[in-house]
């Protein structure tokens, strides 16, 4: 009993010492010090301004807006994409607890009944056409000593494997929350050129009102009542088009939160300001990047994940251990079968080894190795693309803002122009055609400017989901609920 001790303990100390494979450490990723696009000087009066002190938090709440708020909560809670993703994590924890299982012995119960009879023409006379019964009942246990550590090695992968599931639904969760701010400020932005239409359409029909007033009485052609009909009919189409999209976006709304399309149509009913970004858009460091970014945290952990492959298939090339043993009652007859002499035991050491597969572990190694090879080329692509959208958010946001602020000096001067032009054609000072461009010229300008609104919005929601923000809060408010559930 000694010996067969000291060999258990020895190989146990073998296999907690010992692992094949590659041992994984994180690339080494430059990044840049300070934004490129982050503009040094404040931005002038009426724009954002973007700095990379903090890491934005709860980003949605910053627009100030209740509903936002709420259906980003809602959208964390009740998202049936999210939920797919939180079942993923799940088959990976299990996955796991089923590599990490073969490091344990393995046993069994057995249970056996035989009647039998042997032959009477048998090679055995003694007994020769007797019946029996056999009554056998034990354990059977098997335990594979992992001496070279490919069982750890497909523990490890199988925790970073978890790792990145868990990223992935991060992932997801920061995707969903910048879909809910994109689809709720597309509808906001609608409701706004809708109500523009419509009172550009209430200016143009006073117009229209005015030129058959002035042809009744003979002061102005035909012509200029059909231009002013034409343009008042032209505006008028704008609006069931924009229209439809608003619907189209409320719909998309209500299946982001995991409800039927027309959930939110009460809720959404009432007329509201296109969202506006704070005064000032924290953006954090580069550097902060590497632990933001689920993207970029999931694809590191699945290179973490495939280095491990590596060394599961390099266990291939060195014997693998086992202590099997078994333990039973075995009696002919069932008066006598709980007697200690019905015993039965067995336990010792076996080996395998594989001495000639025609190359398919050294292949299987190989394929391994160049499978770790493709992850960090693609984990290094994903970092470079993460730094790339910062920047592109950072420059769309900025510029963007530039772009509306000449836009409400172009609807400033517009909606004086086109003052001027019907007060002076009521007068007869001017033809109508001067007015009819002004007034055109005005609803361009304006929808236009709701537009770049709904544009600067949209990019700080981009520059958001950029540096990673806010799915720690938002995955907080989905576990409230669960847990409340």
């Amino acid at each position: 009993m000694t010996r067969r001790a000291s060999l258990v303990a020895f190989l146990v100390l073998c296999s907690a010492g010992c692992m094949v494979g590659p041992d994984y450490r994180r690339p080494d990723v430059v990044s840049p010090s300070s934004w490129g696009e982050l503009k040094p000087a404040a931005p002038p009066d009426g724009r954002s301004d973007a700095v990379a002190d903090g890491i934005p938090e709860a980003w949605w709440t910053t627009f100030d807006d209740q509903l936002l708020t709420s259906l980003v909560v809602r959208s964390a809670q009740s998202n049936l994409t999210l939920a797919q993703a939180e079942a993923r994590v799940r088959e990976a924890r299990a996955l796991r607890r089923i590599n990490a299982a073969a490091l344990w012995p393995q046993l069994d119960a057995t249970g056996s009944y035989t009647r039998g009879r042997t032959s009477e023409n048998g090679l055995a006379a003694a007994g020769a056409g007797r019946t029996f019964n056999l009554f056998q009942a034990g354990f059977d246990a098997n335990w594979e000593v992992d001496v070279f550590g490919g069982n750890r090695r497909a523990v490890e992968a199988a925790d970073a494997s978890v790792q990145a599931a868990e990223n992935d639904r991060n992932a997801v969760l920061i995707s969903l929350m910048a879909e809910v701010g994109v689809d709720y400020v597309t509808y906001r932005s609608l409701q706004q050129r809708i109500a523009l239409a419509n009172q550009n359409l209430t200016a143009q029909q006073g117009t229209l009102d005015l030129t058959r007033r002035l042809f009744d009485a003979g002061l102005a052609p035909e012509l200029d009542v059909q231009r002013a009909a034409a343009q008042a009919a032209t505006t008028a189409s704008t609006i069931p088009n924009f229209e439809q999209q608003a619907a189209q976006a409320m719909h998309a709304l209500g299946v982001l939160i995991g409800q039927p399309p027309m959930t939110l149509q009460e809720e959404l009913m009432a007329v509201g300001p296109i969202p506006k970004p704070p005064a000032q858009v924290t953006v954090g460091f580069p550097s902060d990047l590497m632990l933001r970014r689920p993207d970029v945290m999931r694809s590191e952990r699945q290179l973490a994940a495939q280095t491990a492959e590596i060394g599961v298939a390099t266990r291939d090339l060195f014997p693998r251990f086992f202590i099997s043993g078994a333990a039973s009652l075995q009696s002919v007859r069932g008066s006598d079968f709980f007697d200690w002499e019905s015993r039965l035991l067995s336990l010792g050491p076996s080996v395998s080894w594989p001495l000639f597969e025609g190359g398919q572990i050294e292949a299987n190694i190989a394929l391994q190795t160049a499978a770790q090879q493709e992850v960090l080329a693609a984990y290094e692509a994903v970092v470079l693309l993460a730094f790339q959208d910062v920047e592109d958010a950072l420059v769309a946001f900025s510029h963007e803002q530039a772009t509306r602020a000449q836009l409400e000096t172009a609807v400033r001067a517009n909606a004086r122009a086109a003052d001027l032009a019907r007060r002076s054609y009521g007068q007869g000072l001017t033809d109508f055609l001067t007015v009819l461009v002004a007034e055109q010229s005005l609803f361009t300008s304006q929808d236009t400017l709701a537009q770049s609104e709904r544009d600067v919005a949209l990019q700080l929601v981009a520059l958001y989901k950029a540096v990673g923000g806010g799915w720690e809060n938002a995955a907080t408010a989905r576990d409230e609920s669960a847990s409340g559930s």
